[in-house]
């Protein structure tokens, strides 16, 4: 055999195991999934939602903002350059698990569902341009964003169960159940959540169409999922402390909940001080938080393996 064809390919040079380098991508694709949420918060909020008025040139005859464009032009294509950020991540992923695609396939489906998310999100990106900033699609272009998110969590918690070597959480019918409430309330109280913010102040644009509908009834709207997600905590909690759930379980429900008091607390706060800027943002990475923690409490209850064994 010729030294040429004895000399291994790139892919032989590739891991067999999920290490830490396989586990910290899978978390920089946590991260940027959030991340991009909170810039296209901040292209709302500061009124650039049109700072590039074309898609997929930012305006007609250049890819790139032009002087004239101002600051809102440059946080407009700003936003549009992170998803190259999100691509490389999740092609370096995918090349990172390429080996283990046959032995870890649940990591190979969800990193091929994320990389082709992000093109989707670019394209409702544009549609969003293309419509003025219709409320409707760019609540659809945050719920696509947030379900990317949850996947990016689920990604996380697949890789850190090998690359720790964590045993599953035992798992238990009844917490089992009110998890996938809880789960459920979420979604609900982020999909309103969209509603709220599409007829609220904050369009993006002064030319931007708005909802119509009652602020007040659409916050209530909002609350309501929140009121069962809190139920359903808290019953998780009583459920997790009387059947020994195990740490894992346990540490999720924790940062649940802090998660929970932190964002009810700015949502109030910033209904009835009129809605600063400083304070939405904070509750749109709130809202990417509570996906995050409210898929790692299904995760953990509901989607593991089971186990007769508590971890330490």
């Amino acid at each position: 055999m010729s030294a040429e064809l004895a000399r291994p390919s790139w892919a032989d040079k590739l891991p067999t195991r999920v290490t830490k380098t396989v586990y910290g991508l899978a978390i920089a694709s946590l991260v940027s999934q959030v991340g991009i949420i909170v810039s296209g918060g901040a292209v709302r909020l500061t009124k650039s939602g049109l700072g590039c008025s074309e898609w997929p040139n930012c305006m007609p005859g250049t890819m790139t903002p032009v002087p004239e464009m101002g600051i809102h032009g440059l946080i407009e294509f700003g936003n549009r350059l992170l998803t190259f950020v999100l691509l490389a991540i999740a092609i370096a992923f995918l090349v990172s698990i390429w080996r283990m695609r046959a032995t870890h396939r649940t990591l190979f489906v969800l990193g091929w569902v994320l990389l082709l998310g992000i093109p989707f999100q670019g394209v409702i990106g544009g549609i969003t341009v293309w419509s003025r900033l219709n409320p409707w699609v760019v609540s659809l272009h945050f719920l696509l964003s947030m379900t990317l998110v949850m996947l990016a969590m689920l990604l996380v918690n697949r890789t850190a169960r090998e690359y720790k070597q964590l045993r599953a959480p035992v798992q238990d019918r009844t917490i089992q159940q009110v998890a996938w409430v809880a789960w459920f309330a979420a979604i609900l109280a982020i999909i309103f959540g969209t509603i709220v913010t599409g007829t609220g102040p904050h369009a993006g644009d002064a030319t931007a169409p708005r909802h119509m509908f009652d602020p007040l009834l659409v916050t209530r709207m909002h609350t309501a999922p929140v009121y069962l997600l809190v139920l359903a905590t808290v019953i998780l909690l009583v459920l997790a402390a009387k059947r020994q759930a195990g740490a894992q379980f346990t540490r999720a429900l924790y940062w649940l909940v802090a998660i929970i008091l932190v964002q009810a607390a700015i949502g109030y706060i910033q209904h009835f001080i009129g809605l600063p800027i400083g304070l939405v943002i904070l509750h749109m990475l709130g809202s990417g938080l509570l996906g995050i923690a409210a898929t790692n409490v299904w995760d953990k209850a509901v989607l593991l393996p089971k186990s007769p064994s508590i971890e330490n």
